[in-house]
């Protein structure tokens, strides 16, 4: 199994740079990456990197990207202009995954239906999120790029459990498209077991390592900032039967990504941030994931 760092991680420690990450994933032993786009972005309109410097960075280091992370709230556009806003993104991500040698996307559901004043059914979100990724697949398949959809563990997501994120995988019926498995997420909206120990693991692309706090479900304060580092004290998440359920459905992702957007960990350095997230990374693989 291979170890991956997501750059949440580390995204608001002290003179954050990508560059730097680069230099610090290698330095100490992943293997992939997941780019956040807000750091890119950041980084890109400061005039501190190019997307080309990268790419030629990435053809001579054993490092590579694993995702572009992400594209986000791709859903339940009401107009045409909000619609072709999100197709754009898609094509200027698309162009920049072909620069750096990146071969998936992740894509983010919606969350801001209060405030437009909509309220969808279960079954109307699914189609159309169905619809949009079709759209998308038609403009990532030529590339050979593949999209992993993200539910996200928060009652005002409009995808916010695995087994919708999964019915509407299935729905494509893409090789394209699949999901991205957050323990975190899948714990925070009580998640069904039962339906990831069903799912076929070919169809999950990506796996997101953390902890967390024991928090009530869908509580307004059992956010992303709860997150823990695994097997750190207080975490409350069954590591093992992750682990061991993604081994029995046939996951073949082959890397074990870290994602903690915890306020605290970003008051280390960059190096110890990136340095700690390698330690526990590959302690947890060498404990539960050696498949």
């Amino acid at each position: 199994m291979k170890l991956g760092f997501n750059e949440a991680n580390d995204r608001f420690c002290p003179n954050h740079s990508v560059m730097m990450d680069l230099e610090l994933w290698e330095k100490y032993g992943f293997d992939c990456i997941d780019i956040q786009s807000e750091c890119l972005n950041r980084d890109l309109e400061a005039g501190k990197i190019t997307l080309e410097e990268m790419g030629a960075w990435f053809q001579s280091h054993h490092l590579k990207m694993l995702s572009y992370n992400a594209l986000c709230f791709f859903n339940m556009k009401q107009t045409q202009e909000e619609k072709d806003a999100v197709m754009a993104e898609l094509d200027e991500i698309i162009r920049r995954c072909n620069i750096l040698g990146c071969k998936m996307i992740v894509v983010v559901p919606s969350k801001d239906m209060k405030e437009r004043g909509l309220t969808p059914t279960r079954k109307e979100i699914r189609e159309d999120a169905v619809a949009v990724l079709k759209e998308m697949v038609k403009k990532c398949e030529p590339h050979g790029i593949r999209l992993s959809l993200e539910f996200c563990g928060e009652p005002s997501m409009t995808i916010n459990r695995f087994e919708d994120a999964y019915a509407i995988v299935e729905e494509v019926n893409s090789p394209y498209v699949g999901v991205t498995l957050d323990q975190y997420h899948f714990y925070a909206m009580g998640s069904g077991w039962d339906t990831l120990e069903k799912a076929d693991g070919k169809k999950i692309f990506v796996w997101h390592l953390n902890g967390t706090e024991d928090m009530p479900c869908g509580a307004y304060y059992n956010n992303d900032e709860k997150r823990l580092w695994p097997g750190e004290p207080g975490d409350c998440l069954d590591h093992k039967r992750y682990a061991d359920t993604l081994k029995k459905i046939g996951f073949d992702g082959d890397c074990c990504t870290i994602e903690i957007f915890r306020p605290a960990y970003y008051e280390m350095s960059q190096e110890e941030n990136v340095k700690k997230s390698a330690e526990v990374t590959r302690a947890h693989v060498a404990k539960y994931a050696q498949f």
